[in-house]
């Protein structure tokens, strides 16, 4: 009983958070630059984080200039999990996320990239306007799995998407994101796989305690003159490495 009290709270707090920041984007947004946005950005996604009794522990250094973020998928929460650290990034999702009530428009509007991954042709015209964000001097992050994973072992890489970062010579930066709850390295709870409906995935999580997020920000890699797939590979080997490891 006590579970299911503090999960209902725990969502009426969350959706308060969330009328705030529909209230945030459509207010502020066009009246701030883009410091301001990021300040937005990261502060929403650090409390939406605490209301939910996630507590975030982040290492590394993220890049400073123009990068491709690579970060291993495991739940829904990983972009806000991304944005509570770096702000800036803007993250290539599936297009359905678009359609979410009322998150999806605030999703878009923070400069999200969206791919129809159903047709295979959408993914040169991300790559394109990928490149022009890189080009720009933007922070673009991708989940190269394609799809959410238990956390370890990882998925198979697509390399499609880092092409971007190969026409444009900017690093790509692998990002390991791990969910521990109690003894528990990689918790079953907060992945979201299998036949786990979106709002199932959310409640399990409502209901959760001790959840602890570790984000792990690995070394830049160089993009120039690389081959794609091994480059996939290779983000894929670093981020594996930084998951298995004691301690991380």
């Amino acid at each position: 009983m006590w579970m299911v009290l503090r999960a209902a709270w725990r969502l009426l707090r969350v959706l308060l958070h969330v009328g705030h920041g529909l209230v945030v984007v459509a207010w502020y947004w066009p009246r701030s630059d883009t410091a301001q946005r990021h300040g937005h950005i990261g502060g929403w996604a650090q409390k939406f984080l605490r209301l939910l009794g996630v507590q975030l522990r982040s290492s590394g250094q993220f890049h400073a200039g123009a990068c491709l973020l690579a970060v291993n998928h495991v739940s829904w929460l990983d972009i806000l999990t991304v944005h509570a650290v770096c702000p800036k990034a803007r993250f290539v999702s599936k297009a359905e996320v678009r359609h979410w009530p009322l998150v999806g428009w605030m999703v878009a509007a923070v400069g999200t990239l969206f791919i129809e991954r159903e047709r295979k042709r959408d993914a040169l015209r991300v790559v394109h306007q990928m490149a022009e964000a890189l080009q720009a001097g933007d922070c673009v992050a991708v989940f190269p799995e394609g799809t959410t994973g238990s956390g370890l072992p990882l998925l198979p890489f697509h390399a499609n998407l880092l092409q971007a970062a190969i026409a444009t010579h900017v690093p790509v930066q692998p990002v390991a994101l791990r969910y521990q709850q109690g003894e528990e390295r990689f918790s079953a709870r907060i992945a979201w796989v299998g036949e786990t409906t979106l709002l199932q995935s959310v409640w399990r999580l409502l209901c959760s305690h001790g959840v602890v997020v570790h984000v792990h920000a690995l070394p830049p890699l160089a993009s120039t003159h690389a081959e794609r797939r091994a480059l996939a590979q290779r983000v894929c080997d670093e981020i594996e490495v930084s998951l298995a490891a004691e301690g991380v």
